[in-house]
């Protein structure tokens, strides 16, 4: 017995030690809990649901009668990020709406003890839109009202791989949602030497989530959720949201003039890659190349050539085409920037005046309505190429019909090589297409997982966009 006893004693001692941490770490665990809950109260306050209100025509075996109209609404996030009343929110959650409404969060309880979990109803106000940029598929909102919680733009480009962040909005409708994740890379391009960049997150983001914001651990934006990579049309951990710098670029120039501008030098770029630089036996396996100058551009008066090795701007190094063209959009219209070239084993600099990109497919967005002019399978808003649209963009096959791509639809399906403002659509599965209505048929008797090859013009050029329907 005695032995026994002494047996417990030891074993008692030797568990102690090991157990006496738990109070402290439960204590750690509760703490940040009540500061995840702390976080998401103040948040919730900021961001709204953006309802946009519209109509559309009715199909023939929607409606007997023709040139019936229905009421149609759909909905986004957004979030407040000014206490005057300025919401940001995604271009494509408002794009052709002829009225958008915002849901503003019911004010936290007081001190009375809640008798109910679910929260109350919000307030539903006009708001007006400002403006939208297709570019980065964002849109700024104004309510008439004052002293608003709003949230602050962090800077994106101090965000790291593996910080933790929380989305919140509406996904599917549920207002008043939080999901929580890391940042999966701080800066992804979904195209080679695409000007647009994306925090990437594996923070679970659904449909109806886009234009909520992506907020660090302090409550300060650095995204605006944008798009996710799906195969199943949910959430699969691949979400995309805009940085909160170039959010906050884009905001500064549509209060201004409701819209926004970039400088243009009238040359294409692209980033030098280890077998190109191996080719032309450059100095270095980085950098920029000019694959293309506009005859007519400020380029070609420079003295630009294709083949030049762009290797600074105004002094400073350009590693890659993006880095090249943001730069590039950055300055006044007028002004004149410097480019140090590298022309075989010639040293130039050369001045060039910087212009304003007359971006066409911008001006599309108007034409599109979110309800007459979505075509959900290829994500895309098509409207009729009419005479005047054909003057405007001058496509080489004049005699073809087509359909005019206005704008990307963010939640659409991700496609290896999507669709973009200003394509002209001709054909799918070899058989013609004459008009927007005509396309949404085609697609109607088409199956999931049915192959698609649709014949597009871009640039003056025919080629297939290819792909399995979602």
């Amino acid at each position: 017995m005695t032995r026994h006893f002494l047996f417990l004693i030891l074993a008692t001692a030797a568990l102690a030690p090991a157990q006496s941490p738990l109070p402290s770490s439960s204590q750690k665990l509760a703490d940040l809990s009540n500061s995840f809950q702390e976080l998401s109260r103040r948040v919730h306050q900021s961001v709204v649901k953006v309802t946009a209100i519209g109509y559309r025509q009715l199909e023939e075996d929607e409606s007997e009668e023709r040139g019936v109209a229905a009421r149609q609404q759909s909905s986004g996030s957004g979030v407040i990020i000014e206490d005057s009343g300025y919401v940001v929110t995604n271009a494509h959650v408002v794009i052709g709406a002829q009225r958008v409404q915002v849901t503003l969060p019911a004010p936290p309880p007081g001190t009375a003890a809640r008798r109910s979990a679910v929260r109350p109803a919000g307030r539903a106000v006009r708001a007006e839109l400002i403006g939208l940029d297709l570019e980065t598929d964002l849109a700024l909102l104004k309510l008439n009202e004052k002293a608003l919680p709003f949230l602050p733009l962090a800077d994106s480009d101090s965000v790291e791989q593996g910080q933790l962040v929380l989305a919140f909005g509406s996904p599917m409708g549920l207002d008043n949602s939080v999901t929580m994740g890391v940042v999966s890379s701080p800066a992804r391009q979904l195209r080679p030497d695409d000007p647009m960049i994306y925090i990437q997150t594996d923070a679970p983001i659904n449909p109806g989530n886009s234009g909520g914001p992506l907020v660090n651990s302090q409550g300060a934006i650095v995204g605006i959720n944008t798009l996710i990579l799906t195969q199943s049309g949910g959430s699969e951990g691949i979400g995309f949201a805009v940085p909160s710098n170039i959010v906050l670029n884009v905001v500064d120039q549509l209060r201004k003039s409701g819209r926004v501008v970039r400088g243009d030098i009238g040359i294409t770029t692209q980033t030098i890659t280890s077998a190109l630089s191996a080719g032309w036996r450059l100095p270095q396996d980085w950098g920029v190349v000019v694959a293309d100058v506009d005859p007519s551009g400020q380029g070609s008066l420079a003295g630009l050539h294709v083949g030049d090795v762009i290797h600074s701007l105004n002094g400073k190094i350009m590693e890659n085409a993006r880095q090249f063209n943001v730069n590039v959009y950055r300055p006044v219209i007028g002004e004149t920037v410097q480019l140090g070239i590298l022309r075989g084993k010639r040293e130039l600099s050369l001045n060039v005046k910087v212009t304003e990109r007359h971006e066409e497919a911008s001006t599309y967005s108007d034409l599109a309505s979110r309800e007459e002019n979505l075509i959900p399978e290829l994500g895309i808003f098509a409207v009729d190429l009419t005479d005047g649209l054909r003057e405007q963009i001058a496509p080489v096959r004049k005699d073809q019909g087509g359909v005019l791509v206005a704008a990307r639809h963010a939640d659409g399906p991700m496609l290896e090589e999507g669709f973009r403002a200003g394509d002209v659509i001709y054909a799918i599965n070899r058989t013609t297409v004459k008009s927007a209505s005509e396309l949404r048929a085609i697609l109607k008797k088409m199956k999931s997982g049915e192959s698609v090859a649709v014949q597009v013009e871009r640039a003056g050029k025919l080629h297939f966009v290819s792909f399995e329907l979602p």
